[in-house]
């Protein structure tokens, strides 16, 4: 699915609301392929609006392929194309880094050197602002985008590797075939709205949810050698954290079961 449709649902409309509820309950499997939406009526009661914007968003997920509308039969879900997510082992890290980088394709969308924003630098460590090389790739499983990514990179370790080798291979692997020793990361997991420069690329409607992670990598002397801004499509990709449960009596708690965790991968 593309997000052009979603120019026919101005930002922030009760119409453009309606659509991405429901658009995101096909999508996440709770509307599944078959089921029969309530009546118009009730959807404008349920939510708060008129009938003439539910009439709006379910043309626009009509037009999406998301659901069929007949006369008098009422209105099916078409469930979405399963996809395949794209997982990975935190205990096996770097191979799976290489390995998922080679069964997937990567378009590269923008390449240039610029000062670092405040928020990286703050971010890597650096007392000043440096000159980096940024990227921003969209990584694909069988030709659909599921993830959006921009990095920044010290140009002095940028310069090692030319725009050709990032569409072609993984960061990861052109960080280490560079002399970088990489030591540790760390990332945080939050969610966000997708944005008209981000949506079309990812093939999703303006205003879609989706997962936002940003890591931060260091050598072994502790420098930022990369800053990661990824984007995921929840329909492509989930993080799955298995729970251990530890202690004694009172103080009994959950704990992550270190070593099972999957998720994705850049």
């Amino acid at each position: 699915m593309s997000g052009q449709n979603d120019v026919t649902l101005p930002r922030g409309t009760k119409a453009q609301g309606l659509y991405l509820a429901l658009r995101d309950q096909i999508m996440s499997g709770r509307l599944s392929d078959g089921d029969t939406l309530p009546t118009e009526q009730r959807l404008a009661e349920s939510h708060g609006v008129s009938r003439v914007t539910v009439r709006k968003a379910l043309d626009v997920l009509a037009d999406a392929g998301l659901i069929k509308r007949r006369a008098g039969s009422g209105t099916t879900v078409c469930g979405p194309v399963d996809h395949q997510c794209a997982a990975m082992n935190f205990n096996t890290l770097m191979p799976q880094l290489v390995e998922i980088g080679n069964k997937t394709t990567v378009r590269l969308l923008s390449f240039s050197y610029e000062i670092s924003p405040d928020y990286v630098t703050r971010a890597m460590g650096w007392g000043t602002r440096q000159t980096v090389q940024v990227a921003t790739r969209v990584r694909l499983v069988e030709k659909t985008p599921f993830s959006h990514l921009t990095t920044y990179v010290p140009a002095d370790i940028a310069e090692n590797y030319s725009e050709n080798d990032l569409a072609t291979q993984p960061l990861f692997s052109l960080l280490e075939r560079s002399g970088v020793k990489i030591i540790d990361a760390h990332q945080t997991v939050s969610a966000t709205l997708a944005l008209p420069e981000v949506a079309q690329p990812l093939g999703v409607a303006v205003g879609s949810a989706l997962l936002s992670l940003d890591r931060v990598v260091r050598d072994l002397a502790g420098n930022g050698v990369e800053y990661l801004s990824a984007l995921y499509r929840p329909d492509m990709f989930r993080l799955e954290m298995p729970l251990t449960r530890v202690g004694q009596e009172n103080e009994r708690h959950w704990e992550p079961a270190i070593g099972q965790m999957n998720g994705d991968v850049q």
